[in-house]
């Protein structure tokens, strides 16, 4: 997998909205990239989840030291996306 991405999965029935207010984030999950559309998620998570509900986080690690979630939501991280990360 050439690289991921980030994604929120929200409280239900929450979306960000055009006004910037930010819903609940539930959980950070991770997913490969779709090699025919780089900015696309591939269909499930690492964990096995379906994309099509969450949101692109649009999150970017910005060095080689940085976690693949944002850093402020440390804790809504999935923890099985991160063991998908540490086999790959």
């Amino acid at each position: 997998m050439g690289s991921i991405i980030v994604l929120f999965e929200l409280e239900p029935d929450q979306a960000i909205g055009p006004d910037g207010v930010e819903p609940v984030v539930r959980r950070v999950h991770a997913a490969g990239a779709d090699p025919d559309a780089p900015e696309d998620p591939l269909p499930q998570t690492l964990c096995g989840l379906d994309t099509d509900a969450m949101e692109h986080s649009h999150y970017r690690p910005t060095g080689p030291s940085e976690p693949w979630y944002p850093l402020a939501l440390h804790e809504q991280r999935c923890q099985r996306c991160e063991a998908g990360l540490r086999t790959l």
